[in-house]
């Protein structure tokens, strides 16, 4: 009975171990399954943006980011999608040596209690159970005879319930094994179509790229022009910060030249829930794609140029309205010579900052609330683009929208 109980000690340790695997592994298939089915939303965002601009005739730097950008999930699909499949694999290499593993324990167990059932039979009448009993030495040793027989009994049972939880497990085993390879079969498939669009993307791609090259220099040209623009428009935000910051140290007493805001109670509160919504902020736009990222990267058509993004830049759909993605107030609306209007929200000492607005909806010293319609974001009446630019800043300096904006 002791090499029983410890048989069953490893069998539940390993049980345990095999368990805790399988949870980690189904969690990690979860999260794969959720990112897949993201990056697959993003890519209908995509081609509805595209179809929406079919009719209009795009600049080639404008292709080129469409093109960049879809190249990018594309390729992300793919790997999410792989990662699937091998983690698939695993499991069901994993199941398939269970199934072997159930199999041999069952035929050992069958074997074990046949020839349980057997010695059973063979002492099963009462006259032998009564004569096992009579032929003690002593009341002591009656009494553990009884307490063997009883035992006997209960592990019969015990082995049957065994034999049959294992059998059940078998059978649902195979089941699992069956849906895996269904699983994997159907991922294998999806990801051979998404190669044949990612290939057909890069070779569009890499065709407007040749013909650009044969005019680089003019596009360089418009590239530094436009960058230069965004620069001029850039200081000037910076300068409205800087004055903003400047005013509310002057009302609070301090020195006008400190490079943060000065916070009322009421403003701290608001820059503490700012904060705590970090990476749950809802988009500034409904329904859009990130067409430019954050940060200093390397120019999609000429890469001796480089684009210093303070923030993000959003294709979305014709009359869409920009958003604010918290509570705040209106702090400046910002007009400028040949610039659509740009709206600041002062959230505490953090700022959301809303470029390219055709129509504005809310006027300085508004208080505005969360999802809240700010303007309608303007639409290029030559490519049909409509794209806003989102900045997110805590005093002067900008921060990556990515990690504030939910799954941005």
């Amino acid at each position: 009975m002791h090499i029983v109980n410890s048989y069953k000690t490893l069998f539940l340790f390993v049980a345990l171990i095999c368990s805790t695997i399988g949870f980690a592994q189904n969690n990690k298939q979860k999260q794969l399954e959720s990112r897949r089915q993201e990056l697959r939303r993003e890519i209908q965002k995509i081609n509805e943006l595209r179809s929406e601009h079919k009719t209009k005739e795009k600049s080639e730097l404008s292709l080129i980011e469409d093109f960049n950008y879809k190249i990018n999930v594309l390729s992300n699909l793919i790997k999410v999608t792989n990662q699937q499949a091998n983690l698939l694999s695993r499991e069901i290499s994993a199941n398939q040596n269970h199934i072997t593993e159930l199999r041999e324990e069952l035929k050992q167990l069958k074997e074990a209690y046949a020839d349980m059932i057997v010695k059973s039979y063979k002492s099963k009448n009462q006259q032998s159970r009564i004569m096992f009993l009579l032929s003690s030495q002593n009341f002591k040793q009656a009494y553990k005879r009884i307490q063997y027989i009883k035992q006997y009994s209960n592990y019969q049972k015990k082995q049957g319930a065994l034999i049959k939880a294992k059998t059940e497990e078998l059978q649902e085993t195979n089941v699992t094994l069956l849906k895996q390879q269904e699983e994997k079969k159907n991922l294998i498939a999806e990801n051979r179509i998404t190669q044949k669009s990612l290939e057909k993307e890069r070779k569009d791609h890499q065709i407007l790229m040749q013909s650009i090259k044969k005019n680089l220099s003019m596009y360089a040209s418009q590239i530094k022009q436009k960058q230069r623009e965004a620069a001029k428009i850039d200081k000037e935000i910076d300068r409205l910060i800087k004055e903003a910051i400047a005013k509310s140290n002057a009302k609070a007493g301090k020195k006008a030249s400190s490079k943060s805001f000065a916070l009322t109670a009421e403003e701290k509160v608001l820059a503490s829930n700012f904060i705590a919504n970090r990476g749950k902020l809802p988009w500034p736009v409904e329904r859009g794609v990130v067409r430019l990222r954050y940060g200093t990267q390397r120019h999609p058509i000429d890469n001796s140029l480089t684009i210093k993004s303070n923030g993000v830049r959003i294709a979305t759909a014709k009359g869409a309205k920009a958003r604010a993605v918290f509570n705040g107030e209106v702090s400046e609306i910002l007009r400028m010579k040949h610039v659509n209007p740009i709206v600041m929200i002062r959230h505490g000492n953090y700022l959301t900052i809303y470029k390219n607005l055709s129509k504005v909806y809310v006027k300085k010293g508004d208080k505005v609330s969360t999802k809240q319609e700010i303007g309608e974001i303007a639409t290029n009446p030559s490519n049909g683009e409509t794209i806003l630019s989102f900045i997110l800043s805590k005093g002067r300096e900008t921060k990556n929208p990515a990690s504030w904006i939910y799954k941005m």
